[in-house]
């Protein structure tokens, strides 16, 4: 197991949302999501298309919803069976492309 990919406690959880842009929802400290917002369908599927090339270059694949003018992103680490850096590291790089795309 990478040592980057230890569990981490709800404190380490807190801090590290404090890293990220947009208010990303915690769900029972095992997972973080959050809805990306777009002016249509077409502009959702051009962001989940960026998103998905980028995981696969990270190895680190999120759970993805894709609604109308939004898309949901979940991520967790299933190795851990919770939340690790590499979570935080990918919701950052997603973040990123999304500044890029609106």
């Amino acid at each position: 197991m990478n040592p980057n990919n230890k569990v981490l406690t709800e404190e380490q959880i807190k801090q590290a949302l404090t890293t990220l842009t947009n208010p990303w929802e915690v769900v029972a400290n095992k997972e973080i999501r959050y809805d990306f917002k777009f002016p249509s369908f077409t502009s959702s599927m051009a962001f989940v298309n960026q998103v998905a090339a980028l995981c696969e270059a990270e190895h680190h694949h999120p759970d993805i919803g894709i609604f109308l003018d939004r898309v949901q992103i979940i991520l967790s680490t299933h190795e851990v069976s919770g939340l690790s850096e590499k979570d935080f590291v990918m919701a950052a790089k997603i973040e990123n492309l999304y500044g890029n795309t609106n």
